[in-house]
């Protein structure tokens, strides 16, 4: 399997086949050509070709495996003694070595699997009281709180994105949702239901046994709690597999659980490649259940291996192409400020990225240029700087592609009002990017970019803009800012997709599920509809002979 942009990159059609070299040079000039303007200067750090040097350690590199730090089964040779073999992970802002970090294979793969198997079938995870569990997870909720500042610092490291958002948005979400998921293990329960004769019936709510997962370089730590929690929770082991870009946040959060009593075999940590381990997991005739977050593309080969395999049942939280839809009676500054957060957060590589931004014609003109504006002013640089709101892309690949989709945008008549081109001459950053005159038969229209590039539409009425916004392969979230409650109760229910926002965008919190319409996947993360993805459900019947009631 592939990440979620080497995936994405596939899609891209020859349009975009033309070299980076060939794109650069025209962008880079400041200007477009057939649009006659120049791109005026962003407010950039200084630092962005100086960075600024991580006080954390990075200490944990190995494979997780039956409670302990292990190196990979298969070797590199180097004289005298083998040594497990490894991959390096680099550092977004320079495009230098992090570390080096043991590569899982499908070897690797086998032994965490069989880990967690023993560990379910054996071991006293899934014996203990949903109290005790409930207890383990408080811990390991509190030493998530102790450890924000390396925690932090190794995902912005490892990830380009602002040390300010790590350590004061995402890290109080991760231990917030352990909590809320700390909360529900002791309520899981069943029924007990009538029947048309003399039988007593029950249900019973079971641990499904063996999760597999695998998470995403966009939101590592954030991923790891909401496929850990509700499957600790629920008394299932697991193996999970973090993206090849990001390895070392989910390294050290697994070493923090153990801490905090969890047994061994119960959660095994494999950092490797998604055509080795992450294959090796989704094919695996003893894992019970799968959990996916990435791309729609690599979400079709998970869902197919474990269709080949056992027929295990998947979760899938994909892509998308998301609406964010401003009305005609919006107040435009607002509106403006809502449609660029929706965007930009996180360098726009999120999956619910507001990336189709519609306007009302009657106030079309006045939220491009100040759509403009607040481009122009967004603070791009090292992400360890205080301020900072937008570091570098994860990786050159993933770089490339957005560079590639912005000339697809200008090749295929949009107009471009600021961003681009390439910030700096280290690292991966790009220019907050605004389209206007966006067509839907545009790449940048259609695909996910997954990265800091903003279109804009234009509509006329809302039986128009519905056909639109729902013209799409994708239905994962929307964003509706109205004053008219009546607009907002029609687009609610007209928007196929998982997630509507109302005057609001990227509320996570734990207890709202998360997931999407069409081939933006299957099932729910968060809230309490996640806990039935980690159950089996047992219908136990009992005759009853001369019952007193029934």
């Amino acid at each position: 399997m592939l990440d979620k942009s080497r995936m994405a990159a596939r899609r891209i059609s020859s349009l975009l086949s033309r070299s980076l070299a060939s794109s650069s040079s025209l962008l880079t000039k400041g200007r477009i050509s057939g649009v006659g303007r120049v791109v005026p200067s962003y407010s950039t750090s200084s630092s962005v070709n100086n960075p600024i040097t991580p006080s954390v350690k990075v200490n944990c590199t190995q494979l997780l495996i039956n409670g302990k730090f292990v190196d990979s089964a298969s070797a590199t040779y180097i004289s005298p003694n083998p040594i497990g073999k490894t991959f390096p992970t680099y550092d977004p802002r320079t495009g230098d070595v992090i570390a080096h970090v043991s590569e899982g294979d499908a070897e690797d793969i086998d032994r965490a699997v069989s880990a967690a198997r023993k560990a379910f079938d054996e071991g006293p995870w899934p014996r203990m009281t949903a109290y005790e569990r409930a207890k383990v997870l408080f811990r390991f909720a509190d030493l998530l709180d102790k450890h924000t500042e390396e925690l932090s610092t190794l995902e912005t490291w490892d990830n380009g994105k602002p040390y300010e958002q790590s350590a004061k948005i995402e890290l109080p979400m991760i231990s917030r949702v352990i909590r809320y998921y700390a909360g529900w293990a002791d309520k899981v329960h069943g029924l007990t239901v009538p029947a048309d004769g003399p039988h007593h019936v029950q249900t019973i709510n079971e641990p499904i046994g063996v999760a597999g997962q695998i998470i995403p370089w966009n939101f590592p730590l954030l991923m790891f709690a909401w496929k850990v929690g509700p499957a600790l929770a629920c008394g299932c082991t697991i193996v999970l597999k973090s993206a090849e870009q990001t390895p070392l946040s989910a390294l050290f959060a697994a070493k923090l659980l153990h801490e905090a009593g969890l047994p061994p075999g119960v959660l095994n940590v494999i950092s490797g490649f998604g055509s080795t381990a992450g294959a090796a997991l989704s094919s695996h005739m003893e894992v019970d259940k799968l959990a996916f977050t990435g791309s729609s593309d690599t979400g079709k080969i998970v869902l197919a291996a474990a269709a080949k395999s056992n027929l295990k049942p998947v979760t899938l939280e994909l892509g998308g192409k998301s609406p964010f839809i401003v009305c005609k009676d919006a107040d435009v500054d607002k509106a403006v400020e809502l449609a660029h957060f929706a965007l930009f957060f996180n360098q726009g590589q999120c999956c619910c990225a507001g990336s189709r931004t519609y306007v009302h014609e009657s106030v079309y003109d006045e939220f491009i240029e100040k759509a403009k504006a607040r481009a122009l002013k967004r603070r791009v640089g090292d992400p360890f700087k205080a301020g900072t709101e937008q570091g570098p892309q994860i990786d050159s690949t993933q770089f490339k592609k957005i560079l590639r989709y912005i000339r697809s945008g200008v090749e295929s008549g949009a107009t471009l009002v600021a961003g681009g081109e390439r910030l700096g001459n280290k690292g991966y950053y790009i220019r907050p990017t605004v389209f206007a005159n966006v067509k839907e038969d545009m790449l940048i229209a259609q695909d996910e970019i997954f990265g800091p590039v903003q279109s804009i539409l234009k509509f006329k009425d809302l039986d128009e803009l519905v056909r639109r916004a729902n013209q799409t392969r994708y239905g994962l979230a929307a964003g509706v800012f109205t004053n008219d409650l009546e607009t907002a109760n029609t687009l609610t229910r007209a928007l196929r997709v998982g997630t509507v926002w109302i005057n609001c965008y990227d509320v996570f919190d734990a207890s709202i599920p998360f997931g999407g319409y069409k081939m933006s996947g299957q099932g729910r993360e968060k809230g309490v509809h996640c806990l039935s993805n980690y159950l089996q459900v047992k219908a136990v019947v009992t005759k009853l002979k001369n019952p007193a009631w029934m």
